[in-house]
C-alpha cells in the first residue's frame, strides 16, 4: 500500500461511461476524463485554454454502477484515482504501455453542478439497484436517531446514533 500514486482529477467526462460484466458478474465501467487547465495571459487580458489531458479511467463493483447510473457526457467531476501502468503488445507486434486511472472515489464537480445525493441499494451485485433518498432506513444501520441531523435539512438519518460506534462505509 506504500508505493500507490494517487491523483486527483478534475475535469468532464468525454463521453457516457461504458458499462460491462466481467466473467465472475463483477461491474466495471469504463470512461475518460477530459483535464485541462485554464490560464489567464496578462498580455492578451483573457483566459487561455492548455493543452487537454485525457486520462482513461476504470471502475469497479457497486461504484461502477453507481457512475453508469449518476454520469453521463459532458459532466463535470473530481475524481481521485491510483495510477496503474500495463504493458502490452499489439497486433503488429509492437509493445506498448499505457497508464490507467483506476477510481477509487468520483464525484460531480459542484462548481459547475448540483447535485442531490442517494444512496444506492443493490440487490445481489448483478446490475440490479433502486436509489434511496440518503436520509431513508437502511437495513442493519440501527434506529434513526432521535434528534434531526443538521446535514439533512431536518429529515431524520439513517445514521448509527452512538457515539464511536461502527462507521457504516
Amino acid at each position: 500500500m506504500a508505493n500507490e500514486q494517487y491523483i486527483t482529477i478534475r475535469g468532464r467526462l468525454t463521453a457516457d461511461p461504458e458499462l460491462r460484466f466481467g466473467q465472475s458478474g463483477g461491474a466495471i465501467a469504463s470512461f475518460t476524463i477530459a483535464a485541462n487547465a485554464r490560464k489567464f495571459d496578462k498580455s492578451a487580458n483573457e483566459f487561455k485554454d492548455k493543452d487537454a489531458i485525457f486520462w482513461r479511467c476504470s471502475a469497479f463493483r457497486d461504484m461502477a454502477e453507481n457512475i453508469a447510473e449518476s454520469l453521463v457526457k459532458g459532466s463535470a467531476v473530481v475524481a481521485l484515482a491510483e495510477l496503474e501502468s500495463r504493458s502490452f503488445e499489439t497486433r503488429e507486434g509492437e509493445k506498448r504501455t499505457v497508464t490507467e486511472a483506476k477510481i477509487e472515489a468520483i464525484g460531480p464537480d459542484l462548481r459547475y453542478a448540483t447535485a442531490k445525493v442517494t444512496k444506492a441499494q443493490r440487490n445481489g451485485g448483478q446490475g440490479t439497484s433502486t436509489a434511496q433518498p440518503a436520509q431513508s432506513q437502511q437495513a442493519g444501520w440501527g434506529q434513526a436517531p432521535a434528534q434531526p441531523d443538521p446535514w439533512s435539512g431536518g429529515q431524520q438519518s439513517a445514521w448509527p446514533s452512538e457515539p464511536g460506534g461502527p462507521a457504516p462505509f
